[in-house]
């Protein structure tokens, strides 16, 4: 892996410094989070970064198992528009490209980032992963990958709770996998 001090740097560089260090183990995966993206996400089955294009839960539990290490990002904003939320998550999710690409640089090969929501790399989604524009740069959420980030954040004693309206306070989450 990476020295952790070079990588931390690197997270600075690109603006992201409210981070923790968790070990991969601790990441719960459940099979419920898939259900809610089936029944209750608007981007279910429109993108090709999102279920059901993605691995099934298991597949997800077992790759995520490859690791040691992770990193949990939190960005936190409130929206003067709310519509504009999946722009901001949008540039989030570029940055932490930017840093995923910096960690497989600097020695951390096995290097994978989790968005912090839906891939909204293009404006409109040719919707399969053999159609994807940008494959090099699409990515799941961890939601996606069936990452229970209720749990996983709040055991590394971050704030997570369900909004109740768009104009509330977002805390978004992504989760960078290292080894």
């Amino acid at each position: 892996m990476a020295d952790r001090a070079a990588l931390e740097a690197l997270f600075r560089e690109k603006g992201c410094e409210d981070y923790r260090w968790i070990d991969a183990a601790s990441i719960v995966v459940a099979q419920w989070v898939r259900m809610k993206c089936r029944f209750g996400c608007e981007d279910y089955g429109r993108t090709a970064a999102c279920p059901p294009h993605n691995p099934p839960v298991d597949e997800c539990r077992e790759f995520i198992g490859e690791y040691t290490s992770a990193v949990v990002f939190r960005f936190e904003k409130r929206l003067d528009d709310p519509e504009k939320r999946h722009v901001w998550t949008a540039e989030l999710n570029a940055t932490l490209l930017e840093i995923e690409r910096g960690a497989f640089l600097a020695g951390s090969e096995k290097a994978f980032v989790m968005g912090t929501s839906s891939c909204h790399i293009c404006d409109e989604c040719p919707g399969t992963p053999e159609t994807c524009l940008h494959p090099e740069s699409a990515r799941p959420s961890a939601e996606g990958l069936g990452v229970d980030v209720f749990s996983t954040v709040r055991a590394c004693g971050y704030p997570i709770e369900v909004l109740t309206s768009r104009d509330q306070t977002m805390n978004r989450y992504a989760i960078l996998l290292v080894e």
